[in-house]
């Protein structure tokens, strides 16, 4: 320790070199490990300030603006795209043994947009992301962050950087893809407050979350053919003053074991050379992808009994009670699952946002697409607290809680 003059007493002297390697070895852990450094700081920021490395100083005798500790993040604007394409129960009714009413009864799901023609899936992520900034009144070049979460990318090494060129971002900005399923975007949205909270000075990150599983489809299988439909939502998430924080807490999990109930597995196609000249094992076959496989009854007993606890879990990371939900709003999977959830949580159907109905299970871009309408429609205002959560394939789960604005 350092007395008030400044001068060390001789036992602390004497301490003094080792104390100085200890705190080296931790500034560079802290330095490559924002996240930590982040929640480090968070238990001291009450009593003392950070450096402008991002390190606490327990002993600054003068305030500074922290770079760490103290950063909230806000969610300030959302857009969504979906095809123009619109697939009926009665559409598919005639491809497959079904029925609208059976359909409905059993997933809540009435009908289901599709890409055609021309559309793409990137480019409906750029035009959510437009809208997104359009709302929240930024500029593409502001942006630092594009987090692209998605399983069904137009180019497998990834599709952000689409999403930069086309919305006219700086060099500077960032972009990558993230792969999670139906539990995307909620992975997305964590990841973007702890870039934030970080300390690595990104302001705006656009996390867009979009998927085109109608392209992994197996349309004569009537199990999920029904489910799955196309389209693309963003939000533009901010940084701002602790005050004004709008992720109060979270919680993300994943069980591998659950893989095999939800997966759209790769395979082997034939070579496209038909011959090798003699080099044995040359070339590699051609890589595909199979159709989506899902055991549906275990999925819904894994997202009933999951979902409810991880929202309970991030209710208590960010200090509220259930009954301080203004709006639950799911990954749109299934109307049961949501409903079944709800009750578990004691939420009143009124609280409950849903538009599975028109659109399906649009995986990734399910929760921000079912946000912005609610936005957009007046549903959900500025204040409002919102408990989303995000389950699907890996088996991957996680739930946020937010204010809006």
């Amino acid at each position: 320790m350092v007395a008030a003059s400044g001068i060390a007493p001789p036992r602390a002297a004497a301490a003094l070199p080792a104390a100085r390697a200890r705190a080296a070895h931790r500034l560079g852990f802290l330095r490559s490990h924002p996240q930590v450094a982040a929640a480090a700081a968070a238990k001291l920021r009450c009593c003392a300030s950070a450096t402008d490395d991002g390190v606490v100083d327990t002993a600054a005798t003068k305030p500074r603006p922290p770079r760490v500790a103290g950063m909230g993040s806000k969610l300030v604007g959302s857009g969504s795209a979906v095809p123009s394409l619109t697939i009926s129960n009665d559409d598919l009714s005639k491809v497959v043994e079904t029925s609208d009413e059976w359909i409905a009864t059993r997933t809540g799901i009435r009908s289901r947009r599709v890409l055609s023609g021309d559309e793409t899936l990137g480019g409906l992520a750029v035009l959510a992301a437009q809208r997104a900034l359009e709302m929240a009144q930024v500029r593409p070049e502001d942006v630092d962050l594009v987090l692209f979460c998605t399983s069904t990318p137009d180019d497998l090494f990834g599709a952000a950087g689409q999403v930069l060129a086309e919305l006219g971002c700086s060099t500077k900005t960032l972009g990558f893809d993230i792969t999670a399923a139906c539990s995307g975007f909620i992975i997305g949205l964590i990841t973007a407050t702890q870039f934030i909270k970080g300390g690595g000075n990104y302001q705006n990150v656009l996390v867009v979350g979009a998927d085109a599983l109608s392209q992994y489809v197996d349309w004569t299988d009537r199990g999920t053919c029904i489910l799955f439909g196309d389209a693309a939502g963003a939000v533009l998430v901010q940084a701002c003053s602790p005050e004004e924080d709008g992720l109060l807490g979270f919680c993300a999990q994943s069980d591998g074991n659950g893989q095999k109930h939800l997966h759209c597995s790769g395979s082997n196609a034939e070579s496209i050379l038909s011959k090798t000249n003699g080099v044995p094992g040359f070339p590699p076959k051609k890589g595909t992808f199979s159709c989506i496989e899902m055991n549906g009854k275990e999925v819904f007993r894994f997202a009933v009994r999951c979902v409810p606890q991880s929202i309970e879990k991030a209710l208590e990371e960010a200090g509220l009670p259930a009954s301080s939900i203004d709006w639950l709003l799911l990954h749109q999977a299934n109307q049961r699952i949501i409903d079944a959830a709800a009750t578990r949580l004691s939420i009143p159907s009124e609280k409950v946002i849903s538009n599975l109905a028109n659109y399906g299970n649009s995986s990734a871009a399910s929760i921000p697409l079912a946000l912005d309408e609610a936005v957009r429609g007046g549903k959900v205002k500025k204040g409002d607290i919102i408990a989303a959560s995000g389950f699907g394939a890996g088996l991957t789960w996680g739930s946020a809680i937010v204010k809006w604005g």
